[in-house]
């Protein structure tokens, strides 16, 4: 026998071993279905991760470069990172828009995902050469407002986009999802943002490693490009043309005013209460996002590069909790609950982080974080899926433009909250305000953990009464295996 014909059957038997696990090792090998088949919902994924890109881009590349080659000022650079939060509360309404829009051809999600994607396009578009009219390195002799405002604008244009098309595509996702399906969707979304998170920041760091100015408008004008590209190849056929549906729509009444639904929708004592559990847990996840790197640094003495792989473990602890989220979703379990298992994890992983000073153990302070991530995990994916679920008047866009807002406001506030109260804490301390007890610069961190342990208690007393006492019906699995993969 030649060596090709005994590597054969060795490759045959491992492919085979491969198709044969089940969907419980595979996490997404069941969350297609005949009305969102693997092709269509693999490119729909990509919403997220043109959104990944975006914002390792804006906030994981931008803010060191107008801050340290540009010149611009940290305050300056804050609030222009800030501005897109400015338009999140309309994710409501444009969600709500894209519940009752009445297109030609019948759609619904589609104008406003390819509308969000333009938008985005043309922020992008213009971004770098507003940055470097703001540093004072443009060409042109231009009045001193006039760097700002063009910098403002086009950082509002890309979160505005960013917020659009990621409420229609998250509505399109639940139009067409069963809800068999729903929790591998949600989950395979976000693991396509976090993959677009990582390879974002890669790229950046290799494109923008010998800096100029024209190599800063080439990278973020390809990045438009290429965002572009992306989401049009991803918002293809997605929404089929239903001419029927927009011939009862010109016979249909006019939908009611946003105003109407959403005061039926926050009259619900379920919607108002999960609403403020949503900000306030994303509130104690978040407020450590400016923090935790210093205080490896700082306080542990880790180096640039072990204090760096922090993302990846957040990353990797996130990508568990979206699996563990996933298959707990596909059993039955009440959303709210997974989330609620999210806030308990949360409590254990902080105080980690809290106990790693006194015990000088860089190891547990890596636990700290990866536990930090799973517990995030599980938090986003129950709440999203749970806001999925919410609204059973047809105002599905609506529930998830307003979880969206929620999210991104609590998270601005948390990143600001955290950094504020980590100097007005350290320097009370420093000072001996507080104490020789506490004067010691890891006070000022350790106030911003235990802060957000208590969030995360406030979270679980107000996520409570609305847990199901009881698992849902179980959804048994549909046994989708390698075979039915695209390609």
């Amino acid at each position: 026998m030649t060596a090709t014909g005994r590597r054969r059957p060795i490759a045959q038997r491992a492919i085979q071993a491969w198709a044969s696990l089940g969907p419980e090792w595979l996490p997404f090998a069941d969350a297609a279905s005949p009305d969102l088949p693997w092709p269509r919902l693999l490119r729909l994924s990509l919403f997220k991760f043109t959104m990944g890109l975006t914002t390792a881009l804006m906030v994981g590349t931008l803010n060191r470069v107008m801050i340290f080659e540009l010149g611009v000022a940290a305050w300056l650079v804050a609030l222009m990172l800030a501005l897109p939060l400015l338009v999140a509360p309309f994710r409501a309404i444009t969600g709500f828009q894209s519940d009752v829009h009445r297109s030609a051809f019948g759609w619904k999600r589609v104008p406003f995902m390819w509308g969000g994607t333009l938008v985005q396009f043309f922020g992008l578009a213009v971004m770098p050469f507003a940055l470097l009219v703001l540093s004072g390195q443009g060409a042109v002799e231009v009045p001193p407002w006039f760097g700002p405002a063009a910098a403002a604008v086009s950082f509002l244009m890309v979160g505005a986009g960013l917020q659009t098309s990621q409420t229609a595509s998250l509505a399109l996702a639940t139009d067409q999802a069963t809800p068999a399906t729903r929790p591998r969707v949600v989950a395979l979304m976000y693991t396509a943002l976090l993959l677009g998170a990582v390879a974002g920041g890669l790229l950046f760091s290799v494109l923008l490693a010998d800096f100029s100015p024209q190599r800063l408008v080439q990278v973020v004008q390809g990045t438009a490009v290429g965002v572009l590209v992306l989401n049009v190849f991803a918002l293809w056929k997605q929404e089929p043309r239903n001419r029927e549906r927009a011939l009862a729509l010109k016979s249909a009444p006019p939908p009611p005013p946003f105003r109407q639904a959403w005061s039926r929708f926050v009259q619900s004592r379920k919607a108002r209460r999960f609403l403020w559990a949503t900000g306030l847990g994303m509130l104690a996840f978040n407020m450590q996002d400016v923090v935790l790197e210093p205080y490896g640094g700082e306080i542990l003495h880790l180096s640039v590069s072990a204090t760096s792989a922090l993302t990846a473990l957040l990353a990797a602890g996130a990508l568990t909790g979206f699996f563990v989220a996933a298959r707990s979703l596909a059993r039955g379990v009440d959303p709210l609950r997974v989330a609620a298992w999210g806030a308990v994890l949360g409590l254990p992983a902080f105080s980690c982080v809290i106990l790693a000073a006194p015990a000088a153990a860089p190891w547990l302070f890596r636990v700290g974080a990866f536990g930090i991530g799973v517990g995030g995990g599980l938090f986003v994916v129950g709440t999203l899926l749970a806001a999925m679920e919410l609204e059973d008047g047809g105002y599905v866009g609506m529930a998830l433009g307003a979880w969206g807002a929620v999210q991104a406001l609590a998270t601005g506030l948390a990143m600001f909250a955290g950094g504020a109260l980590r100097d007005a804490v350290s320097a009370l301390a420093t000072s001996g305000a507080l104490g020789t007890a506490l004067q010691n610069p890891a006070t000022g961190y350790s106030a911003v953990y235990h802060l957000e342990m208590l969030l995360l208690f406030i979270t679980l007393v107000a996520v409570g009464p609305i847990v199901g006492r009881r698992m849902t019906r179980p959804i048994p699995p549909r046994g989708v295996g390698l075979a039915d993969l695209p390609g």
